[in-house]
């Protein structure tokens, strides 16, 4: 059952109230077959998902409750549960749900509800490790209820790891404009909040495969890194550790070079810029 947008006034457009959130989860919905199809997601090594730094911050996940917050198809997911931990995925958009319990062949339990409402949709269940990031934070408009719910769903002494990309590269661009020098370091968005949703109309998706064909408008939030960290200690969370990385998992600008671990970073005669980061925060 799909529960409630989370907070924050519907938009309007002329006498036309427009609901964000309804919208970017038609997006995702419409994603969810091409993304479940893809090269991207079916061909890389489950550890591919994962940057190298990650695991050492998560350590041995095993006999542990790890919660994926917007979790799409489930990729990290599923490899939580291959290294013994006991992992929930949670999505609004009931495709990619539905996408992400065949693609596990049924063997880890996914929850569809909206992450402000998570929750209500967990039936109160608190968790050692909550887990999320990689492109999930700018479709949130509000991080303090957000921080809040996460702060309700860890345990004591529990984790949240958020790794996530840079609002740096957000503002770079995280896909080339149309016509564009794609190999550009050149700002081209805000790095700040504070422009509300912002609206982007495109038939792109990353991965290989087809184009949308419908449900092409989406909405956006930027989040700087002040504001992530700010909201997570307003929820009582304590950080205790920041990574910035001049890593991607993917080759956003051209002349990037693969690493030994698959991933793509810069070549050393461009500048060193973080591209994604990754955070840690414990609950009291």
């Amino acid at each position: 059952m799909i529960s409630a947008p989370g907070p924050g006034p519907a938009l309007t457009m002329g006498a036309v109230a427009i609901d964000p959130l309804l919208t970017n989860r038609q997006n995702w919905d419409a994603r969810a077959p091409i993304h479940a199809a893809s090269r991207f997601y079916l061909e890389p090594d489950s550890g591919y998902w994962f940057a190298p730094f990650e695991w050492d911050a998560l350590g041995d996940v095993r006999d542990r409750d790890v919660l994926h917050l917007q979790c799409h198809l489930g990729t990290e997911t599923v490899e939580f549960a291959r290294r013994g931990a006991r992992a929930v995925g949670l999505d609004f958009s009931p495709e990619s749900v539905r996408h992400a319990r065949e693609l596990s062949g049924g063997t880890v339990e996914y929850v569809c509800s909206d992450v402000y409402e998570a929750r209500a949709a967990l039936g109160g269940r608190r968790f050692d490790i909550v887990y999320t990031g990689k492109g999930a934070l700018c479709y949130l408009p509000d991080l303090t209820a957000w921080a809040q719910v996460v702060a309700d769903l860890l345990r004591p002494g529990g984790l949240l790891y958020l790794v996530e990309f840079h609002p740096l590269l957000h503002a770079l661009g995280p896909t080339p404009p149309s016509g564009s020098d794609a190999s550009a370091l050149a700002l081209r968005d805000d790095y700040l909040e504070g422009r509300g949703a912002q609206l982007r109309d495109s038939d792109h998706t990353y991965t290989d495969g087809p184009g949308l064909t419908t449900a092409t408008e989406v909405y956006e939030w930027r989040h700087g890194l002040g504001e992530v960290v700010t909201a997570l200690l307003t929820a009582g969370l304590r950080i205790t550790g920041l990574t910035e990385t001049d890593l991607l998992p993917w080759p956003r600008f051209p002349q990037m070079v693969r690493t030994a671990d698959g991933w793509w970073r810069l070549p050393t005669a461009d500048p060193i810029l973080p591209l994604l980061y990754g955070l840690i925060a414990t609950a009291s």
